[in-house]
């Protein structure tokens, strides 16, 4: 590990399948040292996790980072959003956590975007019309299948609160993480109490929110973890409002992110309200707005498409004339929750490359129909896409994208980059700089930039054509 040139901080990023940690130079953005522990997940009727699993992770992760860990003057947590965490008296788990591909509390969410005002009223409260991927409708589910839990839960808590909890023994969230609840009110920046009373959940057994640039405790003397008693810590944010800020994102510079999910989202000035549900109207962690649609089936949906061929998920080959829709787990963009794949066009001729290629093509396809709602209507529609999360740097991806998108795409060369968020934001807090400035002096966002191709048209139109015939089919689904 090289000397520092600045004080250290820790950024933590803690996904559906792993957390991770680095240890960051402050003055320099370098990564002196890191540390990634696996969490499982279950795959059973729903998606769920024991939060004491993030926490031992973190650990862990902080463990192989070493001394430098130690040596870390604040820390901040970047984490899945959505996830439903339900603590006792005792601030024990009451059960799994629901996560954010949970769909189980699909009806939940079509009864409360009835019974509070439909899709119109819920974009001009919330920003968002609530997906089933939200927590508001994962308590709507909790009470209505495991009234006993409910009862039994003295806090609610989202994934990264349930991390920053442990760390400064207070319980606090954040504006960004707390705008993908359904029941934080963007038009008021406050908890919405008519939501909260519909469904039942007593205000009090929610954190406290914490504001942009405020610290939210530090942490606690614990055998468990490396850093000294009243390290900062920051306020921590969901992990695409984290990948933002680690990113350094100015206003209308689009982001396509290919993970488990799939993201589309651009800083915004301008508070988004839309009432079709495509664009879910998220806040920022700095004080603006982060529109975004996302999709649940990305990297994972294609890479078990590769395993079914039983080729690489590079194996692609062009020409393909099939039409394949990933929805493996349902989807969100569009909102077809008991949807399940469909494949269309399947000829003798057809090559098991052209059929991954299909599934690529299926997977971008809904991104990109996302990404005009996401932006402004002054936004540069030729600037080049920035590609980050763990497909940004397969060939495949990238390839897929500049064909059908027609844009110029770039691939920062950054990686983890919701920890570096989470770092430029415990950064923050010791130099007072906006944590997104902290990552342009960083250079974060530095990377190669692929020129712009020919949009395939002809694709774009026949994926269209597809999902528009089988629309009655995809809603029936498997429900």
């Amino acid at each position: 590990m090289s000397a520092a040139e600045g004080p250290l901080v820790v950024g933590v990023d803690t996904s559906t399948q792993s957390t991770k940690a680095l240890v960051v130079d402050v003055a320099t953005g370098q990564v002196v040292a890191s540390g990634q522990a696996p969490h499982t997940v279950s795959s059973g009727a729903g998606r769920e996790s024991d939060p004491r699993q993030w926490w031992d992770a973190l650990c862990e992760a902080l463990r192989q980072c070493g001394s430098a860990a130690h040596e870390a003057a604040a820390v901040s947590v970047g984490g899945q959003q959505h996830g439903l965490v339900t603590l006792d008296a005792h601030g024990e788990p009451v059960r799994p956590a629901l996560l954010w591909n949970d769909v189980r509390s699909a009806p939940q969410a079509r009864r409360l975007i009835e019974e509070l005002g439909g899709p119109k009223g819920w974009a001009e409260r919330t920003g968002s019309v609530p997906a089933p991927s939200f927590t508001v409708t994962k308590w709507a589910w909790l009470a209505e299948h495991e009234p006993e839990a409910l009862r039994a839960t003295a806090a609610v808590r989202l994934p990264h609160d349930y991390l920053t909890e442990r760390l400064t023994g207070e319980g606090t969230t954040d504006r960004g993480d707390a705008s993908g609840t359904g029941w934080w009110a963007s038009a008021t920046e406050a908890y919405d109490e008519e939501t909260l009373a519909h469904v039942g959940l007593d205000p009090a057994l929610l954190p406290r929110m914490v504001r942009p640039g405020e610290v939210a405790g530090t942490v606690r003397a614990s055998d468990e973890l490396p850093f000294s008693p009243g390290t900062l810590v920051a306020a921590g944010t969901g992990d695409n409002a984290a990948a933002a800020l680690g990113l350094g994102l100015l206003p209308g510079t689009p982001v396509l992110s290919l993970g488990t999910s799939g993201t589309v989202y651009a800083v915004s000035t301008r508070r988004p309200a839309d009432p079709t549900g495509t664009v879910a109207g998220f806040a920022d962690a700095r004080g603006d707005w982060l529109p975004l649609a996302c999709t649940l089936n990305c990297t994972l949906a294609v890479d078990r498409v590769a395993a079914l061929l039983g080729v690489d998920r590079e194996a692609v080959e062009p020409g393909t004339s099939v039409t394949l829709l990933p929805f493996l787990d349902g989807e969100r963009t569009p909102d077809l929750p008991h949807a399940s794949g469909v494949l269309h066009g399947l000829r003798h001729d057809t090559t098991r490359g052209q059929l991954l290629q299909a599934a690529y093509d299926g997977a971008v396809h809904a991104l990109l129909g996302a990404l005009d709602l996401v932006l402004d209507e002054d936004a540069d529609r030729t600037a080049p896409l920035l590609l980050i999360g763990g497909g940004a740097r397969g060939t495949a991806w990238q390839e897929t994208v500049r064909r059908l998108s027609g844009r110029p795409v770039q691939v920062p060369e950054a990686r983890e980059l919701v920890a570096l968020g989470a770092a430029a934001q415990a950064a923050g807090l010791l130099t007072g700089e906006d944590p997104a400035a902290v990552a342009r002096r960083w250079e974060t966002a530095r990377g190669p930039v692929l020129d712009a191709v020919e949009r395939d048209e002809a694709a774009l139109a026949r994926i269209s054509g597809v999902l528009s015939d089988a629309g009655p089919l995809l809603e029936r689904g498997t429900d």
